[in-house]
Protein backbone atom coordinates (compact mmCIF):
# COMPACT_ATOMS: atom_id res chain seq x y z
CA UNK A 1 0.00 0.00 0.00
CA UNK A 2 1.24 3.47 -0.88
CA UNK A 3 0.15 4.81 2.49
CA UNK A 4 2.26 2.33 4.50
CA UNK A 5 5.73 3.77 5.13
CA UNK A 6 8.53 1.61 6.57
CA UNK A 7 11.39 3.81 7.79
CA UNK A 8 14.54 2.61 9.56
CA UNK A 9 16.43 4.79 12.01
CA UNK A 10 19.94 4.01 13.25
CA UNK A 11 21.25 5.56 16.48
CA UNK A 12 24.99 5.05 16.74
CA UNK A 13 28.37 6.28 17.96
CA UNK A 14 28.35 9.29 20.32
CA UNK A 15 24.57 9.75 20.14
CA UNK A 16 23.93 6.13 21.13
CA UNK A 17 26.51 6.29 23.95
CA UNK A 18 24.92 9.47 25.30
CA UNK A 19 21.41 7.97 25.26
CA UNK A 20 22.58 4.74 26.94
CA UNK A 21 24.41 6.73 29.65
CA UNK A 22 21.28 8.83 30.32
CA UNK A 23 19.13 5.70 30.42
CA UNK A 24 21.42 4.16 33.06
CA UNK A 25 21.31 7.34 35.18
CA UNK A 26 17.52 7.18 35.05
CA UNK A 27 17.40 3.49 36.01
CA UNK A 28 20.09 3.89 38.68
CA UNK A 29 17.91 6.27 40.72
CA UNK A 30 15.49 3.46 41.65
CA UNK A 31 17.83 0.49 41.44
CA UNK A 32 18.06 -1.70 44.55
CA UNK A 33 20.94 -4.15 45.09
CA UNK A 34 21.97 -5.65 48.41
CA UNK A 35 25.08 -3.90 49.79
CA UNK A 36 24.46 -0.60 47.98
CA UNK A 37 22.37 2.42 48.81
CA UNK A 38 19.41 3.22 46.56
CA UNK A 39 20.67 5.29 43.62
CA UNK A 40 24.31 4.35 44.18
CA UNK A 41 24.53 0.98 42.37
CA UNK A 42 27.65 0.88 40.10
CA UNK A 43 26.95 0.30 36.41
CA UNK A 44 28.89 -2.99 36.21
CA UNK A 45 26.92 -4.38 39.17
CA UNK A 46 23.60 -3.22 37.65
CA UNK A 47 24.46 -4.79 34.29
CA UNK A 48 25.49 -8.07 35.94
CA UNK A 49 22.16 -8.27 37.79
CA UNK A 50 19.77 -6.90 35.12
CA UNK A 51 21.67 -7.26 31.85
CA UNK A 52 22.84 -4.58 29.43
CA UNK A 53 19.61 -5.08 27.47
CA UNK A 54 17.62 -3.39 30.24
CA UNK A 55 19.62 -0.18 29.71
CA UNK A 56 19.56 -0.46 25.91
CA UNK A 57 15.77 -0.79 25.74
CA UNK A 58 15.32 2.06 28.20
CA UNK A 59 17.52 4.19 25.92
CA UNK A 60 15.46 3.18 22.86
CA UNK A 61 12.20 3.91 24.67
CA UNK A 62 13.46 7.39 25.62
CA UNK A 63 14.49 8.08 22.00
CA UNK A 64 11.27 6.98 20.27
CA UNK A 65 9.25 10.21 20.50
CA UNK A 66 12.15 12.36 19.26
CA UNK A 67 12.94 10.06 16.31
CA UNK A 68 9.28 9.68 15.38
CA UNK A 69 8.69 13.45 15.28
CA UNK A 70 11.85 13.90 13.18
CA UNK A 71 10.54 11.39 10.64
CA UNK A 72 7.14 13.10 10.39
CA UNK A 73 8.78 16.50 9.85
CA UNK A 74 11.41 15.33 7.37
CA UNK A 75 9.08 13.10 5.33
CA UNK A 76 6.07 15.43 5.73
CA UNK A 77 3.88 12.55 6.84
CA UNK A 78 0.53 12.83 8.64
CA UNK A 79 -0.22 9.55 10.44
CA UNK A 80 -3.80 8.41 10.99
CA UNK A 81 -3.03 5.75 13.63
CA UNK A 82 -0.19 5.04 16.04
CA UNK A 83 2.92 3.64 14.35
CA UNK A 84 4.10 0.07 14.71
CA UNK A 85 7.65 0.06 16.09
CA UNK A 86 10.15 -2.78 15.80
CA UNK A 87 13.65 -2.99 17.26
CA UNK A 88 15.68 -4.51 14.40
CA UNK A 89 18.96 -4.81 16.29
CA UNK A 90 20.71 -3.38 19.34
CA UNK A 91 24.20 -3.73 20.86
CA UNK A 92 26.95 -1.67 22.53
CA UNK A 93 27.59 0.35 19.37
CA UNK A 94 24.19 1.13 17.91
CA UNK A 95 20.43 0.56 17.82
CA UNK A 96 18.38 0.10 14.66
CA UNK A 97 14.64 0.81 14.89
CA UNK A 98 11.95 0.37 12.23
CA UNK A 99 8.87 2.62 12.21
CA UNK A 100 5.84 1.46 10.21
CA UNK A 101 3.72 4.57 9.70
CA UNK A 102 0.23 4.50 8.22
CA UNK A 103 -0.94 7.68 6.53
CA UNK A 104 -4.32 8.46 5.03
CA UNK A 105 -4.96 6.26 1.98
CA UNK A 106 -5.63 7.80 -1.41
CA UNK A 107 -9.35 8.07 -2.12
CA UNK A 108 -10.62 8.23 -5.71
CA UNK A 109 -14.31 9.08 -6.22
CA UNK A 110 -15.43 8.96 -9.84
CA UNK A 111 -18.94 10.31 -9.14
CA UNK A 112 -20.76 11.65 -6.10
CA UNK A 113 -23.43 13.98 -7.53
CA UNK A 114 -26.70 13.33 -9.43
CA UNK A 115 -26.82 9.74 -8.20
CA UNK A 116 -30.58 9.34 -8.61
CA UNK A 117 -31.16 8.09 -5.07
CA UNK A 118 -34.80 8.56 -4.03
CA UNK A 119 -35.94 9.45 -0.55
CA UNK A 120 -38.73 7.35 0.95
CA UNK A 121 -42.07 8.87 1.94
CA UNK A 122 -43.59 8.97 5.42
CA UNK A 123 -47.11 7.68 5.99
CA UNK A 124 -48.91 6.91 9.25
CA UNK A 125 -51.84 4.47 9.05
CA UNK A 126 -54.90 4.20 11.28
CA UNK A 127 -53.82 0.63 12.08
CA UNK A 128 -50.46 1.86 13.47
CA UNK A 129 -52.21 4.47 15.62
CA UNK A 130 -54.66 1.92 17.02
CA UNK A 131 -51.86 -0.57 17.73
CA UNK A 132 -50.00 2.06 19.74
CA UNK A 133 -53.16 2.90 21.69
CA UNK A 134 -53.55 -0.81 22.45
CA UNK A 135 -49.91 -0.92 23.63
CA UNK A 136 -50.64 1.98 25.98
CA UNK A 137 -53.71 0.16 27.37
CA UNK A 138 -51.57 -2.95 27.95
CA UNK A 139 -48.96 -0.85 29.76
CA UNK A 140 -51.54 0.76 32.04
CA UNK A 141 -53.57 -2.40 32.63
CA UNK A 142 -54.36 -3.56 36.16
CA UNK A 143 -53.52 -7.12 37.20
CA UNK A 144 -56.43 -8.86 38.96
CA UNK A 145 -56.51 -12.30 40.58
CA UNK A 146 -58.33 -14.88 38.50
CA UNK A 147 -59.96 -18.04 39.91
CA UNK A 148 -60.42 -19.71 36.55
CA UNK A 149 -58.05 -21.56 34.24
CA UNK A 150 -54.85 -20.09 32.79
CA UNK A 151 -55.28 -18.60 29.31
CA UNK A 152 -52.78 -17.06 26.93
CA UNK A 153 -51.91 -13.56 28.14
CA UNK A 154 -52.52 -14.42 31.81
CA UNK A 155 -49.72 -14.27 34.37
CA UNK A 156 -49.09 -17.36 36.49
CA UNK A 157 -47.23 -17.22 39.81
CA UNK A 158 -45.40 -20.56 39.92
CA UNK A 159 -42.79 -22.69 41.64
CA UNK A 160 -40.76 -24.88 39.30
CA UNK A 161 -37.79 -27.23 39.39
CA UNK A 162 -36.16 -28.88 36.37
CA UNK A 163 -34.81 -32.42 36.17
CA UNK A 164 -32.80 -34.32 33.59
CA UNK A 165 -32.88 -38.11 34.08
CA UNK A 166 -34.46 -37.52 37.53
CA UNK A 167 -31.54 -35.29 38.59
CA UNK A 168 -32.10 -31.60 39.33
CA UNK A 169 -29.83 -29.31 37.32
CA UNK A 170 -28.26 -25.98 38.28
CA UNK A 171 -30.29 -22.88 37.44
CA UNK A 172 -33.48 -24.86 36.85
CA UNK A 173 -35.34 -23.87 40.02
CA UNK A 174 -37.54 -20.89 40.87
CA UNK A 175 -40.10 -19.92 43.52
CA UNK A 176 -43.04 -17.51 43.20
CA UNK A 177 -41.91 -16.76 39.65
CA UNK A 178 -44.21 -14.43 37.72
CA UNK A 179 -44.58 -15.87 34.19
CA UNK A 180 -46.71 -14.25 31.50
CA UNK A 181 -48.08 -16.96 29.23
CA UNK A 182 -47.19 -16.24 25.61
CA UNK A 183 -44.18 -14.06 26.49
CA UNK A 184 -41.81 -16.83 25.30
CA UNK A 185 -39.66 -16.20 28.36
CA UNK A 186 -39.12 -19.91 28.96
CA UNK A 187 -37.94 -22.54 26.47
CA UNK A 188 -40.39 -23.54 23.69
CA UNK A 189 -43.30 -25.67 24.85
CA UNK A 190 -43.13 -24.76 28.54
CA UNK A 191 -45.67 -21.94 28.69
CA UNK A 192 -48.23 -23.64 26.41
CA UNK A 193 -48.41 -26.63 28.78
CA UNK A 194 -49.56 -24.37 31.63
CA UNK A 195 -52.69 -23.30 29.72
CA UNK A 196 -55.77 -24.85 31.37
CA UNK A 197 -54.23 -25.13 34.85
CA UNK A 198 -55.63 -23.19 37.79
CA UNK A 199 -54.64 -22.10 41.29
CA UNK A 200 -52.98 -24.92 43.37
CA UNK A 201 -52.67 -27.24 40.34
CA UNK A 202 -49.41 -29.15 39.78
CA UNK A 203 -47.99 -30.59 36.57
CA UNK A 204 -44.90 -32.26 35.15
CA UNK A 205 -43.99 -30.16 32.13
CA UNK A 206 -41.95 -32.09 29.58
CA UNK A 207 -39.70 -30.09 27.26
CA UNK A 208 -36.57 -30.39 25.13
CA UNK A 209 -33.81 -27.78 25.34
CA UNK A 210 -32.97 -26.23 21.94
CA UNK A 211 -29.80 -27.39 20.17
CA UNK A 212 -28.49 -23.79 20.23
CA UNK A 213 -29.17 -23.28 23.97
CA UNK A 214 -26.48 -21.20 25.69
CA UNK A 215 -25.57 -23.90 28.23
CA UNK A 216 -23.46 -26.74 26.81
CA UNK A 217 -24.73 -29.10 29.55
CA UNK A 218 -28.38 -28.60 28.55
CA UNK A 219 -28.25 -28.34 24.73
CA UNK A 220 -30.71 -30.76 23.11
CA UNK A 221 -31.53 -32.49 26.44
CA UNK A 222 -35.00 -33.73 27.41
CA UNK A 223 -36.13 -32.28 30.72
CA UNK A 224 -39.07 -32.43 33.13
CA UNK A 225 -40.12 -29.39 35.16
CA UNK A 226 -42.24 -30.02 38.24
CA UNK A 227 -44.55 -26.98 38.39
CA UNK A 228 -46.99 -25.75 41.04
CA UNK A 229 -49.38 -22.86 40.33
CA UNK A 230 -49.86 -20.53 43.31
CA UNK A 231 -51.99 -17.85 41.67
CA UNK A 232 -53.35 -16.75 38.31
CA UNK A 233 -53.63 -13.09 37.34
CA UNK A 234 -55.22 -11.53 34.32
CA UNK A 235 -54.99 -8.07 32.82
CA UNK A 236 -57.88 -5.66 33.09
CA UNK A 237 -57.44 -3.11 30.32
CA UNK A 238 -58.42 0.50 31.07
CA UNK A 239 -61.32 2.14 29.25
CA UNK A 240 -60.50 4.98 26.85
CA UNK A 241 -62.00 7.55 29.18
CA UNK A 242 -61.01 10.69 31.08
CA UNK A 243 -59.27 8.75 33.87
CA UNK A 244 -57.07 6.96 31.35
CA UNK A 245 -56.06 10.21 29.64
CA UNK A 246 -55.17 11.69 33.04
CA UNK A 247 -53.00 8.66 33.84
CA UNK A 248 -51.11 9.13 30.56
CA UNK A 249 -50.02 12.63 31.64
CA UNK A 250 -49.65 13.70 28.03
CA UNK A 251 -49.76 17.43 27.39
CA UNK A 252 -53.04 18.61 25.78
CA UNK A 253 -54.51 15.09 25.65
CA UNK A 254 -57.97 14.84 27.22
CA UNK A 255 -59.92 13.03 24.48
CA UNK A 256 -59.45 10.01 22.19
CA UNK A 257 -59.14 12.29 19.15
CA UNK A 258 -56.37 14.30 20.84
CA UNK A 259 -54.59 11.07 21.82
CA UNK A 260 -54.75 9.79 18.25
CA UNK A 261 -53.32 13.06 16.94
CA UNK A 262 -50.52 12.98 19.52
CA UNK A 263 -49.61 9.39 18.64
CA UNK A 264 -49.77 10.16 14.94
CA UNK A 265 -47.24 12.98 15.37
CA UNK A 266 -44.93 10.77 17.43
CA UNK A 267 -45.02 7.94 14.87
CA UNK A 268 -44.49 10.46 12.07
CA UNK A 269 -41.49 11.96 13.85
CA UNK A 270 -39.96 8.52 14.40
CA UNK A 271 -40.57 7.43 10.80
CA UNK A 272 -39.20 10.71 9.42
CA UNK A 273 -35.99 10.12 11.36
CA UNK A 274 -35.76 6.53 10.06
CA UNK A 275 -36.42 7.57 6.45
CA UNK A 276 -33.78 10.31 6.66
CA UNK A 277 -31.17 7.90 8.05
CA UNK A 278 -31.95 5.32 5.34
CA UNK A 279 -31.77 8.02 2.66
CA UNK A 280 -28.30 9.09 3.83
CA UNK A 281 -27.16 5.45 4.05
CA UNK A 282 -28.48 4.75 0.52
CA UNK A 283 -26.60 7.78 -0.83
CA UNK A 284 -23.35 6.75 0.86
CA UNK A 285 -23.77 3.20 -0.42
CA UNK A 286 -24.17 4.56 -3.96
CA UNK A 287 -21.09 6.80 -3.63
CA UNK A 288 -19.09 3.85 -2.30
CA UNK A 289 -19.76 1.99 -5.58
CA UNK A 290 -17.90 4.82 -7.33
CA UNK A 291 -15.04 4.94 -4.83
CA UNK A 292 -11.63 3.29 -4.93
CA UNK A 293 -9.64 3.13 -1.69
CA UNK A 294 -7.31 0.63 -0.04
CA UNK A 295 -8.22 0.60 3.63
CA UNK A 296 -5.43 -0.47 6.03
CA UNK A 297 -6.48 -3.29 8.33
CA UNK A 298 -5.25 -1.22 11.30
CA UNK A 299 -8.00 1.36 10.59
CA UNK A 300 -10.65 -1.35 10.56
CA UNK A 301 -9.35 -2.85 13.81
CA UNK A 302 -9.41 0.61 15.39
CA UNK A 303 -13.04 1.06 14.30
CA UNK A 304 -13.94 -2.38 15.69
CA UNK A 305 -12.40 -1.26 19.01
CA UNK A 306 -14.78 1.72 19.02
CA UNK A 307 -17.78 -0.42 18.07
CA UNK A 308 -16.93 -2.94 20.78
CA UNK A 309 -16.83 -0.15 23.37
CA UNK A 310 -20.20 1.17 22.13
CA UNK A 311 -21.66 -2.34 22.37
CA UNK A 312 -20.28 -2.83 25.89
CA UNK A 313 -21.78 0.52 26.99
CA UNK A 314 -25.20 -0.45 25.59
CA UNK A 315 -25.05 -3.78 27.41
CA UNK A 316 -24.07 -2.04 30.66
CA UNK A 317 -27.19 0.16 30.37
CA UNK A 318 -29.19 -3.10 30.40
CA UNK A 319 -27.27 -4.38 33.42
CA UNK A 320 -25.17 -6.87 31.45
CA UNK A 321 -21.40 -7.02 31.02
CA UNK A 322 -19.52 -8.50 28.07
CA UNK A 323 -18.43 -11.64 29.94
CA UNK A 324 -22.06 -12.44 30.74
CA UNK A 325 -23.04 -11.78 27.12
CA UNK A 326 -20.32 -14.16 25.87
CA UNK A 327 -21.51 -16.82 28.28
CA UNK A 328 -25.16 -16.66 27.26
CA UNK A 329 -24.43 -16.45 23.51
CA UNK A 330 -21.72 -19.10 23.67
CA UNK A 331 -19.31 -16.68 21.96
CA UNK A 332 -16.15 -14.68 22.70
CA UNK A 333 -14.52 -11.36 21.84
CA UNK A 334 -12.88 -12.77 18.71
CA UNK A 335 -16.23 -13.93 17.34
CA UNK A 336 -17.92 -10.62 18.15
CA UNK A 337 -15.12 -8.66 16.48
CA UNK A 338 -15.50 -10.79 13.35
CA UNK A 339 -19.25 -10.10 13.29
CA UNK A 340 -18.48 -6.37 13.41
CA UNK A 341 -15.84 -6.43 10.67
CA UNK A 342 -18.06 -5.71 7.63
CA UNK A 343 -19.82 -2.84 9.38
CA UNK A 344 -16.47 -1.42 10.55
CA UNK A 345 -15.10 -1.61 7.01
CA UNK A 346 -18.17 0.26 5.73
CA UNK A 347 -17.92 2.95 8.43
CA UNK A 348 -14.25 3.60 7.68
CA UNK A 349 -14.86 3.75 3.93
CA UNK A 350 -17.76 6.18 4.35
CA UNK A 351 -15.66 8.38 6.63
CA UNK A 352 -12.78 8.49 4.14
CA UNK A 353 -15.22 9.27 1.32
CA UNK A 354 -16.74 12.20 3.21
CA UNK A 355 -13.30 13.54 4.11
CA UNK A 356 -12.41 13.47 0.40
CA UNK A 357 -15.64 15.30 -0.49
CA UNK A 358 -14.80 17.96 2.11
CA UNK A 359 -11.52 18.45 0.26
CA UNK A 360 -13.05 18.38 -3.24
CA UNK A 361 -15.83 20.81 -2.30
CA UNK A 362 -13.41 23.04 -0.34
CA UNK A 363 -15.78 22.90 2.64
CA UNK A 364 -14.89 25.29 5.48
CA UNK A 365 -16.25 25.58 9.01
CA UNK A 366 -16.15 28.95 10.76
CA UNK A 367 -15.67 29.63 14.46
CA UNK A 368 -19.19 31.08 14.51
CA UNK A 369 -20.63 27.80 13.20
CA UNK A 370 -18.75 25.83 15.85
CA UNK A 371 -19.96 28.12 18.63
CA UNK A 372 -23.55 27.96 17.35
CA UNK A 373 -23.50 24.14 17.22
CA UNK A 374 -21.95 23.99 20.68
CA UNK A 375 -24.67 26.25 22.06
CA UNK A 376 -27.45 24.17 20.45
CA UNK A 377 -25.98 20.90 21.77
CA UNK A 378 -25.74 22.36 25.28
CA UNK A 379 -29.44 23.29 25.16
CA UNK A 380 -30.45 19.92 23.68
CA UNK A 381 -28.66 17.87 26.35
CA UNK A 382 -29.26 20.34 29.19
CA UNK A 383 -25.52 20.74 29.78
CA UNK A 384 -23.09 23.65 29.88
CA UNK A 385 -20.95 24.28 26.81
CA UNK A 386 -17.88 23.32 28.86
CA UNK A 387 -19.48 19.96 29.74
CA UNK A 388 -20.29 19.28 26.07
CA UNK A 389 -16.72 20.09 25.05
CA UNK A 390 -15.31 17.88 27.79
CA UNK A 391 -17.50 15.02 26.59
CA UNK A 392 -16.51 15.50 22.94
CA UNK A 393 -12.82 16.11 23.60
CA UNK A 394 -12.21 19.41 21.81
CA UNK A 395 -13.60 21.94 19.34
CA UNK A 396 -11.65 20.15 16.60
CA UNK A 397 -13.89 17.10 17.07
CA UNK A 398 -16.97 19.31 16.75
CA UNK A 399 -15.48 21.00 13.68
CA UNK A 400 -14.92 17.58 12.10
CA UNK A 401 -18.54 16.56 12.78
CA UNK A 402 -19.81 19.74 11.11
CA UNK A 403 -17.56 19.10 8.10
CA UNK A 404 -19.00 15.58 7.79
CA UNK A 405 -22.56 16.94 7.95
CA UNK A 406 -21.79 19.57 5.30
CA UNK A 407 -20.38 16.85 3.03
CA UNK A 408 -23.55 14.80 3.52
CA UNK A 409 -25.63 17.91 2.67
CA UNK A 410 -23.68 18.20 -0.60
CA UNK A 411 -24.60 14.58 -1.46
CA UNK A 412 -28.25 15.11 -0.54
CA UNK A 413 -28.50 18.10 -2.87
Amino acid sequence: MKNIHEIKVVIEKDEWKEKVDKAFEKLQKNAKVDGFRKGKVPRNVFEKKNGKETIWYEAINDALDEKYLNILQEKKLIPIIRPNIEVVSVDDNKAEIKFIITTKPEVKISKYKDLGVKKGSVKVTEKEINEEIENLRQRYADMTVKKGKIEKGDTAIIDFEGFIDDTAFEGGKGENYSLTIGSNTFIPGFEDQLIGLKENDTKDVKVKFPEDYHSEDLKGKDAVFKVKVHEVKTKKLPELDKDFFLDLEMENVTTLEELKEKIKEEIKHHKTHEVENKYIDDILEEVSKNTEVEIPNELIEEEIDRMLEEYANNLRMQGIDLDTYYKFTNSNESMLREQMRNEADKRVKYRLMLEEIVKLEKIKVTDEEIDKELNEMAKQYNMTEEEVLKHMGSKDVLKYEIEMQKAIDVLKK
